[in-house]
């Protein structure tokens, strides 16, 4: 009896502890390559030189936010092409401050017991979902926003399609059928 407690202990530990949920992983980021821009900096940085603008929207408690920049956001060949190609801003959808885009104040509005910041709402269309990305145009108008966790290789192929300019001639069926990878690759 006592052999089989013993057994059932070890059971228990172990499956609990292979089911940790990826929210409680004790998460510290690294520094990371991306040129990070408040959104501020990166509103008047587009104003004196135009450049397409990559937002990553995310929470604090996000998990798959956090997987996306331990893995995708890690990548030097990623964090090289948004370096190049975009202003890169991270936008905390729960940030409490006033945000301006486009001549207009945005807020955080409490909602239960969290809340949201209006802009997060606008540039996602009220579809509040972590991690989206959004992709801005020279003249900071919303080209896409694209929801959920992107590995690196599906990150490239979202990245170059805006970036290079095929959003504007070329189906995205289409070109994410024909896409061959581009970016030179990590050799880890």
């Amino acid at each position: 009896m006592n052999r089989i407690s013993v057994l059932l202990m070890i059971l228990m530990t172990v499956s609990n502890l292979s089911f940790t949920p990826i929210e409680s992983v004790n998460y510290t980021p690294s520094a990371n390559t991306i040129n990070w821009l408040s959104w501020d900096e990166a509103m008047q940085l587009s104003e004196q030189e135009p450049k397409m603008i990559f937002l990553d929207v995310y929470t604090d408690w996000c998990g798959w936010c956090k997987r996306m920049d331990q893995i995708t956001y890690q990548q030097s060949y990623i964090a090289q092409y948004i370096n190049d190609n975009f202003y890169a801003v991270r936008l905390d959808a729960e940030c409490k401050e006033d945000l301006t885009y486009k001549g207009n104040t945005y807020s955080y509005v409490t909602k239960g017991k969290k809340g949201y910041h209006e802009l997060a709402a606008e540039l996602l269309k009220g579809r509040l979902s972590y991690p989206t990305v959004v992709f801005l145009d020279e003249e900071q108008n919303t080209l896409q926003s694209i929801v959920g966790f992107k590995n690196p290789e599906e990150f490239e192929k979202i990245a170059t399609y805006f970036a290079e300019g095929h959003y504007m001639e070329t189906p995205w069926s289409i070109y994410q059928r024909t896409y061959k990878p581009v970016l030179a690759r990590d050799r880890n």
